[in-house]
């Protein structure tokens, strides 16, 4: 008995050392699963905003070509309102399951910006639905396009803790230099 108890120390080392080692490999293996998953959430949120924009962007494009055929934009390719009425109920069904899975996975911030930069492509839309063909009110309205979209992708990269991005600023010649 009393090797045993010589012994005794030592195997009480031997347990309190194994049971460390397994409270370790869980504890490391927990943190790495949140830390697996969580990088596995920001890869689908950043899949979901680069959707949205993607979506809402094909209905900015069709804007521009559409005021481009009234004059009243520069872009190089216009289109007649009646030729873009199926790509703009295309685009619209693009944009509504975008919509729903930025709901789901967004946050607060970005689907605010989300819904002002659609706010605004409406008001673009409703614009060349109207009769008025003001260059200088699409400009404006263009401007605030402009400056939903960055808040958009500032709300973004804020999200993903990404560095600040290019602003996409590139000037527009006027529309009286387009041949």
């Amino acid at each position: 008995m009393s090797a045993f108890l010589q012994q005794l120390p030592a195997l009480i080392g031997v347990v309190v050392g194994a049971l460390g080692s397994y409270l370790a490999v869980v504890r490391s293996d927990r943190a790495r699963f949140r830390q697996e998953s969580a990088v596995r959430w920001e890869e689908r949120r950043l899949t979901v905003y680069s959707d949205y924009a993607r979506s809402l962007k094909a209905s900015v494009t069709l804007a521009y070509r559409v005021a481009a055929h009234f004059g009243i934009d520069p872009h190089p390719h216009p289109l007649a309102p009646r030729e873009a009425a199926a790509a703009r109920a295309e685009a619209g069904l693009d944009r509504d399951p975008a919509w729903e899975a930025l709901l789901m996975l967004g946050s607060g911030e970005v689907v605010e910006r989300a819904r002002a930069w659609f706010a605004t492509v409406l008001a673009m839309e409703r614009f060349l639905r109207g009769a008025a063909r003001d260059p200088e009110a699409w400009r404006a309205l263009l401007e605030r396009q402009r400056a939903a979209r960055t808040g958009y992708y500032t709300a973004v990269r804020e999200d993903l803790a990404l560095p600040a991005g290019h602003g996409a600023r590139r000037p527009l010649p006027p529309v009286s230099d387009i041949p």
